[in-house]
């Protein structure tokens, strides 16, 4: 399996025990029984009585985390809307992004406000560590379920 596909997901999995969400199981070796081809999969679930606003924000933050941590540990700095294997972040963060900016390119400009954002607060010193091995213990695994995540994250997150 692919490390950029581990730390991808890692960033998914991450941002989403950050911002309150329950990660079910993040993998690199989804299934794809359901039609879509894809490299890594990563279930979240919120809890509810969170806002519209609320679930779209951290929608927006969690697709949007797992290129950034790619792009991070690849040491490549690319728009996470022009990567063809991004589409599916990209689309997903784009439609959630909607409720706060209707216009495109007003849209477009909190979309790469958030990336900075996510960029920076990913790799500082807390939480680069957090991602690293979330992503090591994927490639080691392949699938991890809610209770290993939280037990790798246990040593950096509080």
């Amino acid at each position: 399996m692919s490390e950029l596909t581990a730390y991808h997901e890692a960033g998914h999995a991450l941002m989403a025990a950050l911002l309150g969400g329950h990660v079910r199981q993040v993998t690199i070796d989804p299934d794809n029984d359901d039609g879509l081809l894809r490299t890594g999969d990563t279930q979240v679930v919120w809890r509810r009585g969170l806002s519209e606003k609320e679930f779209a924000l951290k929608s927006v933050q969690v697709s949007l985390a797992g290129p950034v941590a790619e792009m991070l540990y690849s040491g490549d700095p690319y728009h996470p809307g022009m990567v063809a294997e991004w589409s599916g972040d990209w689309h997903d963060a784009w439609g959630q992004a909607s409720l706060f900016h209707p216009e495109p390119r007003d849209r477009m400009d909190f979309l790469e406000r958030i990336s900075i954002q996510l960029y920076h607060q990913l790799n500082g010193d807390d939480l680069w560590p957090a991602l690293a091995a979330l992503a090591d213990n994927l490639l080691a695994h392949e699938t991890l379920d809610r209770e290993q995540i939280t037990e790798v994250l246990s040593d950096w997150l509080d």
